[in-house]
């Protein structure tokens, strides 16, 4: 009876490698709509009306990055834009490791 243990683990470890795949996408997905819906907003592009508030959208995807930020005096749009790349380098680390 042949041994089924390694070929499970590696089954295991191609279906978590193709979840992290998915997670990345989805998350660079909302993350790449959330920042066109605030710079459309920002500037009045397609005749919208001009508010800033429209990113609070970035804020959830950019957690806990937003929250440490604001702890050690870091704020504006550069780093609340750029939270959330932090994320996505992440979740790209984990589906490529």
């Amino acid at each position: 009876m042949p041994d089924t243990a390694p070929r499970q683990a590696i089954i295991s470890l191609i279906r978590k490698a193709q979840l992290m795949k998915w997670a990345f996408w989805i998350f660079a997905s909302l993350y790449a709509l959330a920042m066109t819906l605030f710079l459309i907003s920002l500037f009045g592009w397609f005749g919208q009306d001009q508010d800033p508030l429209s990113a609070v959208f970035l804020l959830p995807l950019g957690l806990p990055w937003n929250i440490i930020a604001d702890k050690i005096g870091l704020t504006g749009f550069a780093f609340t834009a750029m939270a959330p790349a932090i994320n996505a380098g992440i979740l790209y680390w984990l589906w490529k490791r």
